[in-house]
């Protein structure tokens, strides 16, 4: 076994092992009114700062850093104004690498549909129990422990409606995008916090974040052309919902966020929620209304609802043909997907071989070669195909995140960035 494999598979198993809290939590926070008013994006409404110390099960150390509470300006998915939660990680420690302090906006994984899986409400915690029997299992603690280590600052997302009233809009392309970059705007504005409009930024994110963060890279020249990223660090993303209904339809566990999908296009697309209506049974609607609220272990779910969408319709056809059919449908799930444009900043993509989702990545990784991006796809081969509680594509998170830190420290070191456009994996 390779001495890198050996260590993320460390981490994995300390980190499982974890019954309690991981790090201090910020203090108690109410839901914020959704502000309707124009404000420009990243614009504070509200701050709760507390101290915490950030520890991981895995992984040496304990790093003091100030946590913030931001209530910031965004944008949701029509450009209209709303208000995103996100929380501001600034480590004591000074930055181990050249110039000054570095931002990353992060932007977090799989967490589910209601105001507890948020990751503001998650980041104080590596497990969580919500019952009667669902767990969540919030690994991006890890990473940004390892990016705080370094003095690096950290701001991440809620996204849109996961802290403020509303539904979730879960694998929404552009309020994900805005939210990341709105975030960074808000930390860079934070008083008191050593940094700047010019301080250099880096976007990062895996799974759902990784569809997040390579959102923001594609939107940020028309929607935040000031912000001075470095590069976007792109991990194991979803190519758009559709796809992801494609490839995970059938699939054990996968149903809760099938229907996060279909809740979230509902709530943002209202000329969708009639043809939702026709064309769901009473199973397929009762599926969405329970996963509303349900967090990303879904275990509960698992049991009673049937992972095929053929059984969630009156037609018996899967939800992915129901999208194709419908144009009001159809016109919504595609402009969720990557791929319009080209991101003008350096991207590294991490995917492994054997993720369902590979065949997709590999494409946005192709298209955005063609319009000029700096692309290095790393296609892990090392990941083992496995299933159940814990899938490739979840385990291809430990491996992503011990390679991804040398590539975000040589981007803000100014290096040249690796490009394997002409022989993509």
């Amino acid at each position: 076994m390779k001495s890198g494999k050996r260590a993320w598979i460390a981490v994995l198993s300390g980190t499982l092992m974890v019954a309690g809290a991981a790090a201090g939590a910020p203090s108690a926070w109410t839901q914020p009114a959704l502000s309707q008013s124009p404000a420009a994006g990243g614009e504070i409404f509200r701050t709760e700062v507390s101290q915490v110390a950030f520890s991981v099960p895995g992984l040496p150390g304990t790093t003091p850093v100030r946590s913030t509470r931001l209530t910031y300006a965004s944008s949701d998915t029509h450009d209209a104004p709303t208000t995103v939660v996100g929380t501001y990680l600034e480590p004591t420690a000074p930055w181990r690498g050249p110039g000054e302090r570095p931002l990353v906006a992060y932007a977090g994984g799989t967490q589910g549909q209601g105001p507890e899986c948020a990751p503001s409400a998650m980041v104080s915690q590596v497990v969580r129990f919500q019952p009667p029997v669902d767990v969540v299992f919030e690994y991006d603690v890890m990473a940004i422990q390892y990016l705080l280590a370094q003095g690096m600052a950290v701001v991440m997302t809620d996204y849109h409606d996961l802290a403020a009233p509303g539904i979730h809009n879960f694998l929404n392309r552009k309020t994900q995008g805005y939210a990341v970059l709105d975030s960074a705007r808000a930390a860079l504005r934070l008083p008191g916090s050593g940094l700047h409009p010019g301080s250099p930024v880096m976007l990062y994110g895996y799974s759902q974040g990784g569809m997040a963060a390579a959102a923001a890279a594609e939107l940020k020249p028309a929607y935040a052309p000031e912000l001075n990223v470095h590069g976007a660090y792109v991990g194991g993303p979803p190519v758009g919902p559709a796809e992801y209904i494609a490839r995970s339809d059938g699939l054990p566990g996968v149903a809760p966020a099938i229907a996060w999908i279909l809740n979230g296009i509902a709530a943002d697309y209202p000329d969708t929620r009639p043809v939702l209506d026709a064309v769901l049974n009473d199973t397929g609607k009762a599926i969405l209304h329970e996963s509303i609220g349900k967090c990303g272990g879904g275990l509960s779910n698992t049991v009673t609802q049937p992972p095929q969408t053929s059984r969630w319709t009156t037609s018996g056809q899967p939800i992915t043909a129901v999208i194709e059919s419908s144009p009001e449908l159809k016109k919504a799930f595609d402009e969720q997907r990557l791929g319009g444009s080209a991101p003008e900043v350096p991207v590294r993509i991490y995917a492994a071989r054997n993720d369902e989702m590979f065949p997709a990545v590999r494409g946005i990784a192709a298209s955005w070669c063609g319009g000029g991006t700096a692309v290095q796809l790393e296609a892990d081969g090392a990941v083992p195909p496995v299933g159940g509680f814990l899938s490739t594509h979840d385990l291809a998170f430990f491996p992503s995140m011990t390679t991804s830190l040398p590539w975000v420290t040589d981007r803000l070191a100014g290096a040249p960035a690796p490009v394997n456009c002409a022989a993509l994996p």
